[in-house]
């Protein structure tokens, strides 16, 4: 009870934060009424305005071409003409220059939730033009209930889960694979992202130096959008261009997202080969796709854990350069790399033997990085029993930080992706100083990877990670984030592998690798293979697959979470979606994991039924009983003082999850657990609620509560976090959390304050704190400046 109470103190936390905030805050109003007093007009342009009567009547160009209810996986995939100007367009929303009423309109959007195949419920047209160096959108979002939008806020990379939206994806070389990914919400703020294989791999981090602005009138939001050729990889080399689109509208309040060319419910927007057909565009430019980013930092570390080599206050600057070598092809370059402004880790918890993972944060590693990837890879709304969480033979985060997270200097770097021809490369290489007695090392990747079949692909990659200076500590032979052992000049650690990722029939899908490792340490030469078919309808999801992971098997830039296993895997599940039903979908299944190590000794069974149900309305709610056995042949300290001893242990437990709709400015989940765990019992409980009482302030608050009744003794392993982020406008954004972890009694406090000066350009400010519990002083406490600035050429 003393734990509950005290996980509701640091939630009771968070009203203080806001009460700073909201005291500067103007009273909320209805957002259209903020909109107009901005200054933005209340009427569209007469060309753009729908007749008089019903709802909308003139707002869609022309007759339907669609027969509702529309079949998305056997619709024609629809095509649109982009008509070039010679006229200036200013990017301020309003969409009053003439060029616009001579522009083609495209609208009649289809619903992919939740009535699939049906008419969008709001309308939404879209007008395309171009000139010599951009590609301009205007787009009339038309809303019977424009006093009902839901804006996810108005800073850059907001939620688009979390409120109305429009979005465009773009593939240039009309490859039916890789996108460029543009958002906009009512409130003008962008997202961009970059999006690979179709739809399988989808890099956030991307960015584009592209204009967006939304006005807002009675009847709609309306959004102007210049989108620069040279930010789009094209082959300027072709008179004629033609490129692969697609459109989405998104209205939350409804839970409908709506596509121009049909979607089924389990597809997203950037599912390429379902895209529609931009065509029309002559004489383009692509520039000559050069941009440097130089960037200063001054900054202050000190604490019990800051290494002597960066304590104290410092100042550094560096730069990174974008070159596009061919249409295809981009070179990044990077010197002094920082990565100040990062989001810090979450605390998580771990009751397991093995290692956590935890995702790379870094926007330069981030970026394209789904031409590197190779390992367990998931396949969008296929349930496929593993994912990268459990091997990666590639993983970033192993370059420049210690297993704790601490930065390790990065003098530079480069890296070369795209395309050639029908192959997908990359290339990278960078080179680490030494800290606090862990050696400089040098990182090189290299990955091709050969498209078949249209979106099917093999592949190879290749690392190697070499020291290039003496020191003891973390060594380039490590596994799964620890490494031990004195390293020098000369150690080495290398992974290769060759994979196979095929689509076949639609929906069937068949994955494959071997990979191998080779070290300068004993116990790092191994190898690891997988191979395993999935199949995905309307109605059936089935897969299989078994995998062998050597004892020895090391990716030194990699992660394995398991070795010196053999293991099977195999489910089976339905998804019931009945039309014109309260109920959106009704998804029972069936899996069974079945690992055991490579003398045939069995160390886990995980059986798993579950059911998943969801509604129109957006809520949803998931059961899940697992029955499991696990063998343990070494003692395993599950939490400090509580050690587990060798032996069988057949445990089961159930665990339910109810989950809120996203249409709601207040929303939550609720996940509750209990049943046999290990030689006793668990009880689990996790809830995160998420506030947004205006358009430009963000509440959240989460925490997860395990109670563990064990013979070898009790423990509590929590975790708790609160976060708060408001936006002054669509340049200017501060964000603070808050976070507890009890099984390392870590507190952890981050500030962020953000404003865009520039397209792509920036002034960071942060503060980042560290204590634990019952240490004087802090773990860490440090403040930084950055000021970043693009140069384009």
């Amino acid at each position: 009870m003393r734990l509950f109470l005290r996980s509701w103190r640091f939630a009771g936390l968070l009203p203080g934060l806001l009460a700073g905030t909201m005291a500067s805050l103007p009273a909320p109003g209805p957002l259209h009424a903020q909109a107009v007093q901005a200054g933005q007009d209340g009427e569209l342009p007469p060309a753009l305005a729908p007749l008089p009567g019903a709802a909308f009547p003139g707002a869609y160009p022309g007759p339907s071409p669609w027969a509702f209810p529309v079949n998305p996986e056997l619709a024609p995939r629809p095509e649109v003409r982009a008509v070039r100007t010679a006229d200036p367009i200013v990017i301020d929303g309003h969409m009053d220059e003439a060029a616009w009423a001579s522009a083609l309109p495209v609208g009649h959007f289809v619903q992919g939730v939740p009535d699939m195949g049906m008419p969008a419920t709001q309308p939404t047209v879209v007008r395309i033009l171009y000139d010599d160096t951009h590609l301009y959108l205007g787009i009339v979002n038309y809303d019977a209930e424009m006093d009902r939008l839901m804006i996810a806020g108005l800073e850059h990379d907001f939620n688009p889960g979390s409120g109305d939206l429009f979005a465009v994806s773009i593939d240039p070389f009309l490859d039916r694979r890789n996108s460029f990914l543009f958002f906009v919400n009512p409130g003008g703020a962008l997202r961009d992202e970059q999006t690979f294989n179709d739809s399988r791999n989808v890099s956030v981090a991307w960015e584009g130096p592209i204009r967006a602005e939304v006005a807002l009138t009675d009847s709609a939001w309306v959004v102007e959008m210049a989108i620069p050729f040279s930010t789009l990889r094209f082959d300027p080399n072709r008179p004629i261009q033609d490129w692969g689109i697609n459109f989405l509208r998104r209205v939350r309040r409804s839970n409908e997202s709506s596509y121009w060319s049909p979607l089924s419910r389990r597809e997203v927007i950037h599912r390429m080969s379902r895209a529609g057909t931009l065509t029309g565009l002559e004489g383009i430019q692509a520039g000559r796709n050069l941009t440097v980013k130089p960037f200063t930092l001054a900054a202050d570390s000190r604490g019990h854990a800051v290494p002597d080599d960066v304590a104290g206050s410092r100042y550094d600057a560096g730069v990174d350069l974008k070159y596009g070598i061919t249409p295809g092809l981009t070179m990044d370059l990077t010197y002094r790399t920082d990565f100040a402004q990062a989001e810090l880790d979450q605390e998580q918890v771990n009751l397991t033997r093995f290692s956590l993972f935890f995702p790379e944060r870094r926007e330069f590693f981030i970026e394209n990085s789904g031409v590197f990837q190779f390992g367990d890879q998931n396949e969008r709304n296929y349930r496929m029993g593993a994912s990268l969480r459990d091997f990666t033979l590639f993983h970033s985060r192993r370059i420049g930080l210690t297993p704790g997270g601490q930065p390790i200097p990065i003098v530079g770097g480069g890296r070369v992706t795209g395309r050639a021809g029908n192959f997908e490369v990359g290339v990278l290489n960078m080179q680490t100083e030494s800290l606090n007695g862990l050696p400089a090392e040098n990182f090189s990747v290299a990955r091709v990877r050969r498209n078949l079949f249209g979106n099917s692909d093999v592949g190879v990659l290749v690392v190697n990670r070499q020291g290039t200076g003496s020191g003891t500590g973390s060594g380039t032979g490590t596994r799964t984030g620890t490494g031990t052992g004195s390293v020098g000049n000369g150690s080495y650690n290398r992974s290769w592998g060759a994979d196979a990722n095929l689509r076949l029939l639609g929906n069937l899908v068949v994955t494959t690798y071997l990979a191998g490792t080779d070290g300068s340490e004993a116990g790092s030469s191994g190898i690891a293979w997988r191979t395993g078919a999935a199949w995905r309808d309307r109605f059936w999801n089935t897969s299989a697959f078994i995998r062998r992971v050597d004892e020895d098997f090391d990716p030194g830039v990699g992660f394995v979470r398991r070795r010196d296993a053999l293991h099977r895997y195999a489910t089976v599940g339905v998804h019931h979606q009945p039309e014109g039903s309260w109920l959106q979908e009704l998804a029972p299944y069936l899996e069974v994991d079945y690992i055991s190590n490579l003398g045939g000794l069995l160390e886990t069974r995980i059986v798993s039924g579950g059911l998943d149900l969801s509604v129109r309305s957006g809520e949803s709610v998931t059961l899940t009983v697992n029955d499991r056995f696990e063998r343990l042949g070494d003692p395993f300290a599950i939490a400090s003082g509580v050690v587990l001893q060798p032996g069988d242990y057949d445990f089961r437990d159930a665990v339910v999850a109810v989950q809120s709709s996203s249409s709601r400015s207040l929303t939550g989940r609720v996940q509750v657990g209990y049943g046999e765990f290990w030689s006793g019992t668990r009880t689990s409980l996790s809830t995160r609620a998420s506030w947004r009482p205006r358009y430009d302030l963000f509440t959240e608050i989460s925490v997860e509560r395990n109670q563990v009744d064990l013979p070898e003794g009790d423990f509590a392993a929590d975790v708790a976090r609160a976060a708060v982020r408001y936006a002054w406008s669509t340049r200017l954004s501060g964000s603070a959390f808050l976070q507890y972890n009890r099984q390392t009694d870590q507190w952890v406090t981050n500030a962020r304050w953000n404003f865009r000066h520039a397209p792509m350009s920036d002034v960071f400010l942060i503060f980042t704190q560290r204590h634990r519990t019952g240490i004087d002083g802090p773990q860490e406490r440090s403040v930084a400046l950055k000021v970043t600035r693009l140069v384009g050429f």
